[in-house]
């Protein structure tokens, strides 16, 4: 027997659990901390693949549920790293908000929207829990300015590891959805009677032969896009690396170059120095006073008044006393 099994995080096996209403109501009360008897009915407004633009290799999925009818629900699957998500889920949970209400309504006739993103990368880098959720509220005395707008995160690589029995709703969801051998289904379906449903769509799903096609294209568009990402940022890094190590190289250069420009003029202007120190020194300058005019040592100007055949101890006459 074929015992293939699909990823729920890969979208398209997502999208196709939750056209199963029992899966899908279990799901939302978990994410929503409601009862399931306290949801009476939910209703799949559309499930596609959104692409920012029409040549987009690789669109997001969004499955948009209205929650008793006075509660829309945007959930979407993020398999690829995008440090932008926070903007684009605001983005998109305000046009689902604005496009509710139509010229000469009130603003009573606006519902409710709530975004569930499950991300299979970290967003919040200095935070460890796998779930966040998050409302409009003041900043100190934290009481909300509106309960229109809920985000709900689930960062899949943030489940702690082993798994706790005892977790939450929301843990054991993330657990299956993230879920890829038979025994963490078999497991986790014990665990949770909406999970349970949630697997057995999963089990009919993966032994359709059309489905099962859908769900391969879809998996290896993925894995391909992640690689391409991935090919492109070590491209990236072997340009920076070779720009960084010709620019050092260069400056390394210039900075040898002017080095031995500086030492040159340097040594130049000590050899001027003695030759005017000798000069001084034939015609009996003093010393000290040779040391001061050509900025030379006192033991320098010394040295050379012995290579002149005059002993150092001999400060010589200023030539204003001969």
């Amino acid at each position: 027997m074929d015992t293939f099994l699909m990823k729920p995080k890969i979208d398209f096996a997502f999208k196709e659990i939750m056209a199963d209403e029992a899966a899908r109501t279990g799901f939302l009360s978990a994410m929503l901390h409601l009862k399931p008897e306290e949801i009476r009915e939910t209703h799949i407004l559309n499930s596609n693949l959104r692409k920012a633009h029409e040549n987009d290799k690789l669109g997001i999925l969004d499955v948009r549920v209205s929650l008793n009818d006075d509660t829309e629900i945007d959930t979407e699957i993020q398999l690829s790293e995008m440090k932008v998500w926070a903007d684009r889920s605001l983005f998109y949970v305000s046009k689902m908000f604005t496009e509710q209400i139509e010229k000469g309504q009130d603003y009573g006739v606006l519902k409710k929207c709530v975004n569930i993103s499950i991300l299979d990368f970290i967003l919040f880098e200095k935070e460890t829990e796998f779930y966040s959720c998050f409302h409009i509220m003041e900043d100190t005395r934290h009481f909300l300015y509106t309960d229109k707008m809920e985000f709900h995160i689930l960062e899949l690589p943030k489940l702690p590891k082993p798994l706790d029995t005892s977790g939450s709703d929301i843990e054991l969801w993330a657990r299956f959805i993230n879920a890829e051998r038979k025994e963490e289904f078999d497991m986790l379906a014990t665990q949770n009677p909406y999970i349970e449903k949630a697997y057995e769509k999963l089990q009919v799903i993966s032994q359709d032969k059309e489905k099962r096609m859908e769900y391969e294209a879809r998996e290896k568009a993925v894995r391909d896009y992640n690689q391409s990402i991935l090919e492109a940022e070590q491209r990236g890094e072997a340009r920076g690396e070779a720009r960084g190590e010709a620019r050092g190289e260069a400056r390394g250069e210039a900075r040898g170059e002017a080095r031995g420009k500086a030492l040159g003029e340097a040594r130049g202007r000590e050899l001027e120095a003695i030759a005017i120190a000798r000069n001084l020194l034939s015609i009996g300058a003093d010393i000290d006073m040779v040391a001061t005019a050509t900025n030379l040592p006192r033991s320098r100007v010394e040295s050379l008044l012995k290579e002149l055949g005059q002993p150092s101890g001999n400060k010589g006459s200023h030539p204003s006393e001969t």
